[in-house]
């Protein structure tokens, strides 16, 4: 089961998982994604992962693992309604972690996030970090982590944690001006020529490239070392925001009018990851250079 494959990571995982020889079953509310990104042969449940009504016919299905990819994605939007991001993040995550009880599913492996670091120092975060997170969407997510431990204490369900930094690439919902810093910044290049950056541009992040993510995620269904851990999905690579925007720039065939306004809810002004975890107990290390990335979503390559 991969839920959430109407959307960006998700429909990307379940077509690997697809042209590996698996079959894939998503479910999906279309809150963000489309169906039309449902990759062909993936059988589609339209419901919310809150409800608990879609698993009563669930039960006698049996899953080799269970990725829980679907859920609100925005920090900032998590403030509009604190309940909903909780409903969508974590009582998902315990409906689908008890689906992997009743099913006898060995494995859960959730996308998590850096949000749950918080406020950061300026050097790369490992693991091991307190975690203070400063949106409700990060506190939720984090909860998400604690059952998952529980769960696998308990129940001996094979739980990993992929605590992904700013994904991008082919794909990404564009239309979103509220989720994704890459994809909110080329949707306004594309439309007019002017991005509208809220916050310092001396900001910085991990991006971390779509087809990276997902070898992370397929690492996790081959290789038993990840159960029980939270993992880095991260480039180890420090991006402000004003270097991001330049090589958007330069990939870009036009003039780029940038305006400096404003903040966001819950931000923070910078984070990027150790990613030796990844390397160690995955194998995963990023192959996409920022530049290259950003051409391929610009169609350049």
């Amino acid at each position: 089961m991969v839920t959430g494959a109407a959307g960006f990571i998700g429909a990307a995982l379940a077509r690997r998982l697809l042209d590996g020889g698996h079959k894939v079953v998503t479910i999906d509310n279309l809150s963000t994604g489309y169906v039309e990104n449902i990759p062909p042969g993936v059988e589609f449940i339209h419901a919310d992962c809150q409800n608990p009504v879609v698993y009563q016919g669930l039960t006698d299905w049996r899953f080799d693992a269970i990725y829980h990819i679907a859920g609100q994605s925005s920090g900032e939007i998590s403030f509009d309604d604190p309940i909903y991001d909780l409903e969508t993040n974590t009582s998902s995550t315990l409906r689908l972690l008890q689906l992997a009880k009743e099913t006898e599913c060995p494995q859960f492996i959730y996308a998590g996030t850096m949000s749950v670091y918080g406020k950061c120092e300026d050097r790369p975060i490992s693991e091991d970090e307190p975690c203070k997170p400063e949106s409700f969407y990060g506190v939720g997510k984090l909860a998400s982590e604690h059952y998952m431990r529980i769960w696998q204490a308990q129940y001996g369900i094979a739980c990993t944690s992929l605590r992904l930094f700013n994904v991008y690439g082919p794909g990404q919902n564009m239309a979103n001006l509220r989720q994704g810093m890459v994809s909110i910044f080329m949707a306004q290049m594309l439309e007019n020529g002017h991005i509208l950056v809220k916050g310092s541009p001396q900001r910085f992040r991990d991006f971390i490239y779509i087809d990276d993510v997902v070898d992370a995620f397929i690492a996790c269904l081959e290789n038993t070392k990840a159960s029980g851990e939270v993992i880095n999905v991260a480039t180890s690579i420090k991006t402000t925001v004003g270097e991001l925007l330049e090589q958007m720039g330069a990939a870009y065939n036009g003039a780029v009018d940038i305006e400096i306004s404003g903040n966001t809810s819950g931000d923070i002004h910078g984070i990027y990851g150790t990613n030796l975890r990844m390397i160690e107990l995955l194998g995963i290390t990023p192959k996409v250079l920022l530049n290259d990335g950003l051409r391929r979503m610009f169609n350049l390559d």
